[in-house]
This record gives structure tokens, sequence and C-alpha cells, in this order.
């Protein structure tokens, strides 16, 4: 009976450890979306620039976390529950390094649009990123409360999210026609748009990991 407690009380150790990785990853992914986007709605290409360059903290970070969770894997052989906790880390973590990326894409194409005149369409970035880093965050909340409903509502949200990209692709296409000299501005623009739809997407499978791992049921497929 001691032996036993001694092996769950190692576990979870393990996974804790497992667990707070993935919210310190959470927590510099955020820091470079925001910075990304502040790079651009500030005109800073130092903000940029550290987007870009935290980007390969980041990736070191995924590489220890998913170690981690085959180690996990391998030593305790989890089972049920436990083995959910344990995939949907490793699988959030791919998610989260690709909002990351996002976010370097983005500092890219600020860095772009400071070196020109700003365009006053850039506004309809600003509640787009506000949407897309709420939903980040919120399914991250759900993944460390293991709130399923929380978890669940993420998904319609992401239907707000695709609608706002479409609406700013409108936009910018249409002055894309007006104003053809500013063609790349509008393009880039419509580019930092799309990465915001895309974190919408990664902080919506991050939700649905986090109700596969609470109450081992798949919602990808399901049509919200």
């Amino acid at each position: 009976m001691e032996n036993g407690k001694h092996i769950l009380g190692t576990f979870n150790e393990a996974l804790r450890s497992l667990r707070d990785n993935v919210l310190m990853m959470a927590s510099l992914t955020e820091r470079n979306l925001n910075n990304a986007i502040g790079g651009l709605l500030r005109r800073d290409d130092e903000l940029c620039a550290l987007a870009i360059a935290d980007d390969s903290e980041i990736d070191e970070l995924e590489k220890q976390i998913d170690k981690d969770g085959i180690e996990v894997l391998l030593r305790f052989q989890p089972v049920a529950s436990d083995l959910r906790r344990v995939v949907s880390a490793i699988k959030l973590n791919s998610n989260l390094e690709r909002v990351a990326d996002q976010a370097v894409s983005i500092g890219r194409r600020a860095r772009k649009l400071n070196a020109h005149p700003p365009l006053a369409e850039m506004e309809v970035i600003e509640p787009m990123h506000r949407h897309a880093l709420a939903m980040l965050r919120d399914s991250m909340h759900a993944y460390m409360r293991e709130d399923a409903a929380l978890a669940r509502a993420i998904k319609p949200r992401d239907k707000a999210l695709d609608e706002m990209n479409r609406a700013a692709g409108r936009v910018f296409t249409e002055k894309m026609a007006v104003d053809p000299k500013q063609l790349r501005g509008y393009l880039n623009l419509m580019f930092i748009a799309r990465c915001l739809e895309r974190v919408g997407d990664h902080a919506t499978n991050i939700a649905e990991d986090a109700v596969y791992a609470v109450a081992a049921e798949d919602i990808r497929h399901l049509h919200a």
C-alpha cells in the first residue's frame, strides 16, 4: 500500500511539472503574440523583433515538454484519465508552438508595414487580436482548471473570429482596388488577419483537448 502511494505521488509530481511547463509556454506564447501586435499597432520595430527572436525559447520549451511527456508515458504507463491528461498536454504543446509561429509571421509583416506610412484600415486588426487572445486565454484556463463547460464554449466563438477575418478581407480587397499603390500593405494586413484567425483555430484545438482530457469525449467534428 505504501509503495502504491509512492508511485501515485511520483506520477502526480511528474504530471504537475509537465502542466507547469505547458502553462509557462502558454505565457510566453501570449507575450509573443502581444509583442507582435503591439509592434504593428504602435509601429514599434523593437517589439516585432522581440516576437521573432523569442520564438526560439518557445521552440526549445516545446521540445522539452514533448520529451518529458513521452518519458511520463514510458515510465508510468498511465491509463484512463491519467493517460488522457498526459496526451492532451503533449497535443496542447504543439498548438501553442503554432500560435507562437503565427506571432512570428505577424511580427515580420508588421515590420514591413512599419517601413511605410500607416494605413487607417489597420484598426480592424485590434478587435481580432482581442477576440483571438481571449479565446486562447480561456482555452488555457479550461485546460488548467479541467473545466469542460468553459472548453465547450470556446468552439462557437471561433465562428465569430472567422467572420471577422472574412470582413477584414473584404475591406482590404476593396482598398486594393481603390488604391493599388498600397497593394503590398493591404496584403500584409490580410495575412496578419489570417494569422489571428489561425490563433483562434489553435485555441479551439486546445479547448477540444481539454474536453477530451476531462470528459473522454472527442468534440472535434461536432457542429457548434
